[in-house]
């Protein structure tokens, strides 16, 4: 492979990237009911993208599917008291019945899928836009340095059975890339030094999404989730790691306070 094939790919990637950030920064800036239909659709996106990767065939299925996992986290965030968060069992319960094969994967992957963006909304509401800014940023941060690391690096695969292009020098440059976001916002905000470990936990746990979604993949024999986003692939392929580093905060967050990272 010669050094510039290597990176060519970047393009689609910085143009999508550039897209996505804009019009999450305006979602994320205006909160309360735009933010959380973003969640919802971005939920719905991925959603129908695994039904489409479990069952290519079942396309009025995977539309409905996605239908109840918007409807879902709508009701959960909606719904007084939190009486609505049954709701985000619907999509795992209606796929679990419905598609033909692989249903724990996809109970268990909606189910994950309509938490982590219940628990964005949450997030941005309870503690402000400043702690959705600095997920965002770890996960960013640890994708792109982990990019340009592996892929000027190399070297020993992180788990090849699973993900086969994930390197150590990549997957340790994400972590210390989040280190030094979290160092910044610590600085910045009431948050204090314990953001820095934090945030490289974070990252990890996003990287763990990332190998889990791979995971899934290699499973049903699919390279991308879907073809939605140039040089991304699909919803599912982008946001795996947002998807795990949410998950990890929402766990975090029945022991511990949210961290202030708001100025």
């Amino acid at each position: 492979m010669s050094s510039l094939s290597r990176w060519d790919d970047l393009a689609p990637r910085l143009m999508s990237a550039a897209v996505m950030l804009a019009v999450g920064a305006l979602a994320v800036a205006l909160g309360g009911l735009p933010f959380l239909i973003l969640c919802a659709l971005i939920g719905a996106g991925m959603v129908w993208e695994l039904s489409r990767m479990i069952a290519p065939q079942e396309k009025g299925l995977a539309l409905a599917l996605a239908a109840a996992a918007a409807l879902a986290v709508l009701l959960a965030r909606l719904a007084p008291g939190g009486t609505g968060l049954a709701m985000l069992l619907l999509p795992s319960v209606l796929g679990g019945w419905r598609l033909p094969r692989n249903r724990a994967v996809f109970a268990a992957f909606a189910l994950a899928i309509g938490l982590a963006t219940f628990g964005l909304s949450h997030f941005r509401d309870a503690s402000g836009p400043g702690i959705i800014l600095w997920l965002l940023l770890v996960v960013i941060a640890t994708d792109v340095f982990g990019y340009f690391a592996g892929k000027s690096l190399g070297g020993p695969k992180f788990w090849p059975a699973v993900s086969p292009k994930k390197t150590w020098s990549g997957t340790a440059a994400g972590w210390l890339a989040a280190g030094a976001v979290g160092f910044v916002f610590s600085l910045l905000t009431p948050a204090g030094p314990g953001l820095v470990l934090l945030s490289m936990l974070v990252s990890f746990a996003g990287q763990m999404g990332d190998i889990a979604e791979s995971a899934v993949k290699r499973r049903l024999g699919v390279k991308d989730s879907s073809n939605l986003i140039p040089g991304h692939g699909g919803l599912f392929d982008r946001f795996d790691a947002i998807l795990g580093a949410t998950l990890f905060m929402l766990l975090i967050s029945l022991f511990v306070s949210v961290p202030q990272v708001s100025p």
